[in-house]
């Protein structure tokens, strides 16, 4: 036992020791100390003799040191060796590269070619030391002829990558598409790669390329797998009718769920395409046979409609509500159902007691945490709509109290924080939304951060904080869709605030109001201010955008909303629209639009 414990102790002190050796070595050759190099490999080579990568360390050496008369004399010794390392034929080429002599080099590459084609086992390995010393082409032939030999050795991944790097974007696509095919469940890796290669544009060459290669192979293979590449193309380029072409295919030739079309419908609303999101939410209503999406589908297609009507008549959509709950009455499975129809009520009928009404009705049902939760920060919105903030606060904070781990409890902070801004108690908002800034929603951190930024920057120069107060109070007021009165509070800031921080954030508010009025006109003259007056602030990128959407779509003049997303794409680069300014300028540029 005592020997078997000292064997056991020294075994572990020398692994240790051969650990440290190696370690040495590689930083011996990291630092350029490749003599010391040569001694330490030389040693770690002859300790262990079937780890050629020691002596491969070894001739690197003597490489950096320009002897390369010495490290053919090793390698053709080696080489020569019965059962030699095949990747030595690689080395041994590479050297006569590095003596200009290529003839010899080229030799010794093909004789490693050429050993693989005898023992296919062997192209892995030979084909990394080609592409480890960029010899791609050589890499190339060994994984395509070993796939040819045996179709059992995948090698696609390989192959694409080498295509990628030789600038064969044709190929490579092709090479990707292929190993999807055999393996689909490399689909998730080969879509990353290939992103890489794509753009927004769906005019960009690569794009181009891509989507006909797929159509191609639709056509000569039918599959389905074709079809969601080809949704996951347009939806990269935002082009939602087009990808739900592909998802109909999809669902009408097997795949029996609609969450795919769902997702599509999801994504359409959150780039505003809503047209498409209507033909797709419609489609659902009428394929699905499943109550909660139909529910679902319902729901975001009135809220679609909701924002379309403009002279305050909501009969239709009251309808709509009454048919969805005589067909689905209220319980657990029509929360979010009932949640709409209260928000419905307090800001599109003006009822916000019903709502609250109803809402308290809601919570006395048999709810999870999480419905519970939902019902209770659309509780506390509509006390926020009344004002009656301390209200809203004991519920946002409940939801955050139970939640706080979750999104949701997250969002409800954000809404503490909201709703004390809009009561004046900076200081604590402001203390929220610090916490927030590192959300795990993008989304809230993104809100959170803008509302702390307009509390800090205007609570620096003025300690009584006025103008923000009244800020805070125009917000409100747009929060309570009382456009006219918001638009007077922030006039009065403009007025008598002037040269303060908070005027260009007033001009902003203002004109986004404004435009949600149909003034354009005095839209177009607020982003002007901000475009003269503030050029060198944060928001001037939004006035721009702004400015060009307005000429674009308001004012029929596409040459000089051309100027305005020019200026985004030349001199604002680290703009949140800069993809969408850059579509829309070549688009008015003339480029062909697929």
């Amino acid at each position: 036992m005592r020997y078997i414990l000292c064997l056991l102790i020294s075994l572990g002190m020398y692994t240790t020791t051969f650990a440290q050796n190696d370690a040495l070595a590689r930083q011996y050759y990291e630092k350029g100390e490749y003599k010391k190099a040569i001694v330490a490999f030389e040693k770690l080579y002859k300790e262990s003799p079937r780890k050629v990568n020691y002596f491969i360390g070894m001739i690197n050496s003597y490489q950096q040191m320009e002897d390369f008369n010495t490290a053919e004399k090793l390698l053709l010794e080696a080489i020569q060796k019965p059962k030699s390392n095949p990747i030595l034929l690689v080395e041994t080429g590479f050297n006569y590269d590095l003596k200009l002599d290529s003839l010899s080099a080229k030799k010794y590459y093909e004789t490693a070619v050429q050993y693989t084609e005898s023992k296919i086992s062997a192209s892995y390995i030979v084909g990394r030391a080609f592409e480890k010393k960029s010899l791609l082409d050589y890499a190339l032939r060994v994984y395509q002829q070993a796939r040819a030999a045996n179709p059992n050795y995948n090698f696609l991944n390989n192959i694409a990558r080498i295509y990628g790097e030789k600038g064969d974007i044709e190929k490579m696509f092709a090479s990707y598409l292929d190993l999807i095919k055999n393996r689909v469940e490399q689909k998730g890796y080969a879509q990353r790669i290939i992103s890489q290669f794509l753009r927004n544009d769906p005019n960009d060459e690569n794009n181009i390329l891509f989507r006909k290669i797929l159509l191609k192979r639709n056509q000569q293979e039918p599959n389905l797998l074709w079809n969601e590449l080809l949704s996951w193309l347009f939806i990269q380029q935002k082009q939602y009718k087009r990808a739900f072409i592909q998802e109909k295919a999809i669902y009408m030739q097997g795949d029996a769920s609609l969450q795919r079309i769902f997702d599509l419908a999801r994504m359409s609303m959150e780039d505003d395409d809503n047209e498409t999101a209507r033909e797709v939410l419609t489609y659902i209503i009428e394929k699905s046979n499943q109550n909660e999406t139909i529910i679902r589908a319902s729901q975001l297609l009135i809220q679609l409609d909701i924002e379309t009507v403009t002279d305050g008549n909501y009969d239709e959509i009251q309808q709509r509500f009454d048919n969805l709950f005589i067909a689905y009455p209220r319980d657990y499975r029509t929360v979010l159902l009932q949640r709409d129809y209260a928000n419905f009520m307090a800001f599109q009928k003006n009822k916000p007691d019903a709502a609250i009404a109803y809402l308290k009705e809601t919570i006395q049902q048999p709810l999870n945490k999480r419905q519970l939760a939902t019902v209770k920060l659309a509780l506390g919105d509509i006390l926020v709509y009344q004002e009656q903030f301390n209200q809203a606060l004991i519920y946002f904070s409940q939801v955050q109290t139970t939640l706080k781990n979750d999104v949701i409890g997250q969002d409800a902070r954000y809404r503490v924080a909201r709703t004390s801004y809009y009561k004046g108690d900076f200081e604590w908002a402001e203390t929220q939304l610090k916490v927030l800034k590192s959300s795990v929603s993008q989304l809230i951190a993104n809100d959170a951060l803008k509302l702390k930024l307009i509390i800090s920057d205007n609570s620096l120069e003025d300690s009584t904080q006025t103008a923000l107060k009244k800020y805070a109070k125009a917000d409100l007021l747009a929060y309570q869709l009382k456009e006219t009165e918001a638009i007077a509070k922030l006039e009065e800031i403009l007025q008598n605030h002037k040269g303060e921080k908070i005027e260009d954030e007033a001009l902003l508010k203002q004109a986004e109001l404004y435009e949600k009025r149909g003034e354009f006109d005095k839209a177009r003259l607020n982003y002007k201010k901000i475009i003269q007056f503030f050029k060198e602030d944060i928001l001037v990128d939004d006035a721009y955008y702004a400015m060009a959407k307005l000429y674009l779509n308001q004012f029929d003049d596409p040459d000089t909303a051309k100027d305005y997303f020019e200026e985004i794409i030349f001199n604002h680069q680290d703009s949140i629209h800069y993809v969408e300014a850059q579509k829309a300028y070549r688009k008015l540029r003339g480029d062909t639009v697929n």
